[in-house]
């Protein structure tokens, strides 16, 4: 008998045919789409791509590489993980299928790009109204608005690609414009579009950023008649946006807005102007009172007549943390930052700090493009820019199977608010052997893991929800 000195057990390797699945947790995300009639509704908007007589529906290759960068793939070549698992993914097409694909879609981006976001939209109301008070826009007005978050990232680029440049940060690659829906304290967010530019695209181009905002507007669900000159939308975004064109474009738009703002070189003597009253203690990420931070309107000290009416230029002081290095902004030692806003005062959530908080909040717009750039955003794949214009829009749909799926399986527990590898690693990966019984496929999941009971609890809330869908 031989003894095992080492922590862990030896175990031999052996390859065989075994009815075992990997990543069984991804059928969570095949549920996601069924529930919600992607497959259909991309099919239709992707059916001019079709060739004829072929055996691979454009729509399915779209979905299979958006399943794979979900799952934590992040190129072309990576779908080979969904293939080898058809009882969950179904025929899954060859890489140069998949390679052929791209390359037709791309060949008329402009028009690809608008059937994939016809057919993001469609299904992205369908799940805000399967998801009831528990989708973004449930209960919106204009004192409580639905956000749209904005900012721009840096995607490297390691070879020569078409349409890479310098970057103003001395890198090399893309300068993506990006814009998300907040889901608030209790949820995540999703991708509403993405502009994928040069890595020289000016960081406050006002002609971008309405680009991106008309693009955002055009995905939330009865935008016409229910989004238009309410004011039920506020777009939040850092200094780059607070240009005087994009302010008046939206307020002619009648959109609320949470700008950053950068503050003239005489603010010491506006402080100065303001009272002692004026000053109001900042509150911290959970509401409460935040020591040595106080909040202010500066409006009425400061010559805004260049800027649209009614707007509202809030600022903050705050005393650096131990050991900061004051920057030449501050003044008496205090750090300084401004925001402008649209928002009228009034009610109970619309004072000076809250409002406030409500613009540092923006912070998870950052959280938001960091999860994209883990789910295939990093990496931009292809040399053509327009292949990559493609890859960026299977980048907001591998996102949107993600916040959908959590909006409408974990809704009660803490796994509505996990990243994406926290997904990954809990619940994507629970093993599983597939077998068959009366004509039916049963994932049988291993009752050892710490979260197959919640794996098996959100598959069958998602296949409840499938017999409600009204495909027609």
């Amino acid at each position: 008998m031989k003894k095992t000195t080492g922590f862990y057990p030896a175990v031999s390797p052996k390859v065989r045919p075994s009815s075992a699945v990997g990543q069984a947790g991804g059928a969570l995300l095949v549920e996601t789409v069924g529930a919600l009639g992607l497959e259909g509704t991309l099919s239709r908007a992707l059916a001019p791509w079709r060739k004829p007589l072929s055996s691979h529906d454009p729509a399915k290759i779209v979905l299979d590489l958006a399943l794979t960068l979900a799952l934590g793939g992040d190129c072309l070549a990576d779908i080979n993980m969904v293939r080898c698992e058809p009882g969950v993914y179904g025929r899954v097409a060859s890489d140069p299928t998949v390679s052929r694909v791209i390359q037709t879609l791309a060949g008329d981006a402009d028009k690809a790009v608008r059937a994939i976001n016809k057919a993001r939209a469609c299904v992205r109301e369908r799940a805000w109204d399967l998801a009831g008070s528990q989708a973004p826009d449930h209960g919106c007005t204009a004192k409580k608005p639905l956000i749209i978050d904005l900012d721009a990232t840096l995607l490297t680029s390691h070879s020569d690609k078409e349409q890479a440049a310098p970057t103003f940060k001395r890198g090399y690659g893309f300068h993506p414009l990006c814009a998300f829906v907040d889901h608030g304290e209790g949820g995540t967010g999703e991708p509403l579009a993405v502009l994928l530019r040069p890595g020289n695209a000016g960081s406050n181009t006002a002609r971008d950023h309405i680009q991106v905002i008309r693009s955002a507007l055009a995905q939330l669900p009865g935008h016409s008649p229910k989004w238009r000159g309410n004011k039920s939308v506020l777009v939040r975004t850092d200094g780059a946006g607070a240009t005087h064109d994009l302010t008046k474009w939206l307020t002619t738009r009648r959109l609320s807005y949470s700008l950053e703002f950068t503050l003239p070189h005489d603010t010491p003597d506006l402080l100065h102007q303001l009272p002692q009253e004026a000053w109001s203690p900042a509150l911290d990420a959970d509401g409460q009172v935040r020591q040595g931070a106080w909040v202010a309107e500066l409006t009425g000290v400061m010559d805004l007549t260049s800027w649209p009416t009614g707007m509202r230029v809030i600022v903050r002081k705050e005393r650096p943390h131990p050991g900061a290095q004051l920057r030449f902004e501050d003044v008496d030692g205090m750090r300084i930052t401004a925001f402008a806003t649209n928002t009228t005062p009034g009610g109970p959530h619309q004072q000076i700090p809250d409002l406030e908080l409500r613009h540092r909040r923006r912070a998870r717009c950052e959280d938001r493009i960091r999860l994209a750039k883990e789910t295939g955003l990093r990496n931009l794949p292809l040399y053509s820019f327009n292949q990559n214009r493609i890859w960026v829009h299977i980048v907001q749909l591998a996102l949107d199977l993600t916040a959908w799926m959590q909006t409408l399986a974990l809704t009660h527990h803490e796994a509505r608010r996990w990243e994406v590898k926290r997904l990954r690693y809990r619940l994507y990966q629970v093993p599983a052997v597939l077998t068959r019984h009366a004509r039916a496929r049963i994932l049988n999941l291993a009752d050892h893991h710490p979260y197959a009971s919640l794996l098996a609890d959100a598959i069958t809330t998602l296949r409840s929800l499938t017999p409600t869908l009204d495909t027609s």
